[in-house]
């Protein structure tokens, strides 16, 4: 079991004119009323604790009176925007209840929790610096997973919805030995998830950076793991840093695997995951093969690390076909065509 962690903080890459016209066409480009520097005008910040008194490593900003009249406003319609399509009856029912600040993640996130004043009910976004890395990491998602994800872009800002679930650190230090869980199905959903993360190379998934959804079910409770963090989609070059199974902070489920599981079984799930991402890219495959003509003429990493993930990959897979690539575009479709079904690059040319 490694320690990994980010080789130094990612460099922010730029969203091209190519890929501006595919976030364009397929309605991710929003026109919004307010800019991820506007929320920076906070006038101070206090750190946000838990229950039980502990650091969040969130901080909850304050704004002037005259600022926060504007804010409420925007981020109000922004939400009726995510959710109703900006139905602006829905916004008047609308309130900010709180704004708070993360300056620990790379795209230095807001959470913003809405309120709605007819049934208290409450719900969170984020508003985020966007970034071409995050955006065809959340693109991917979108395509090759079994989750649909929310998200909205205009310029430099990003707004994305909230991913409900208990976050996987937490899950693992209060649930994961709970006898209430069915822990062969958790250890499951971790073999999947660990397969969906390396095949699309989605990095960094410490337990922190994905979230347990519990779904009740006729016998037991039915698991999905949930990336939530998708900043280090294809940048670093270790191959390691894009299996989840390499984090320290995820040994307690391999252990569960470990124990529960023959060597057989995890063979089983892991053609079961490709399978089904097989299928997913086959259903949208113009929209994959347009995806896929932008993020291979895209730069989202030095190109040191490129050579590293190429030459790393290439042993993993015993192939030649990674000296090819130039840029993680290319890194990404390669990996995608070995671990797919034989006759995938038949099925998908480009």
């Amino acid at each position: 079991m490694q320690g990994l962690v980010p080789s130094r903080k990612k460099i922010s890459f730029p969203i091209n004119a190519d890929f501006g016209s595919y976030l364009q066409k397929h309605n991710r480009v929003v026109p919004l009323p307010l800019e991820y520097s506007e929320m920076l005008r906070f006038t101070s910040i206090i750190p946000l604790l838990d229950s039980n008194g502990n650091d969040t490593f969130w901080k909850t900003a304050f704004y002037s009176e005259s600022d926060m009249a504007d804010i409420n406003q925007s981020l109000t319609k922004i939400y009726a925007l995510l959710k109703t399509d900006g139905d602006t009856q829905v916004q008047d029912h609308l309130k900010v209840a709180r704004i708070d600040f993360c300056a620990f993640g790379n795209s230095k996130p807001f959470r913003v929790r809405i309120i709605n004043r007819l049934n208290d009910n409450y719900d969170h976004f984020y508003v985020k610096r966007a970034d071409a890395s995050r955006l065809y990491g959340l693109e991917l998602e979108d395509l090759l997973s079994p989750n649909r994800v929310t998200y909205m872009v205009d310029k430099d800002t990003l707004i994305e919805e909230h991913i409900a679930g208990i976050p996987g650190d937490d899950f693992i230090k209060k649930y994961l030995d709970d006898s209430e869980f069915n822990q062969i199905r958790i250890a499951k959903e971790f073999v999947k998830f660990n397969e969906r993360c390396f095949v699309r190379l989605l990095g960094d998934m410490r337990a922190y950076n994905y979230v347990i959804d519990i779904t009740p079910d006729i016998e037991g409770s039915q698991f999905r793991i949930r990336a939530i963090d998708f900043d280090q989609q294809s940048y670093e070059g270790r191959k390691s840093f894009y299996l989840p199974q390499y984090f320290k902070g995820n040994k307690p489920i391999i252990d569960l695997g470990i124990k529960h599981m023959e060597m057989e079984t995890v063979r089983q799930y892991q053609l079961e995951e490709r399978s089904l991402i097989g299928f997913r890219v086959k259903s949208s495959e113009d929209r994959f093969k347009e995806l896929f003509s932008v993020m291979r003429r895209d730069t989202l990493s030095a190109s040191k690390k490129v050579q590293q993930l190429s030459k790393e990959l290439s042993h993993h897979h015993k192939s030649n076909l990674f000296d090819r690539c130039e840029t993680m575009g290319d890194l990404v479709l390669t990996n995608i065509e070995l671990l797919m079904a034989k006759d995938f690059r038949q099925s998908i040319e480009f």
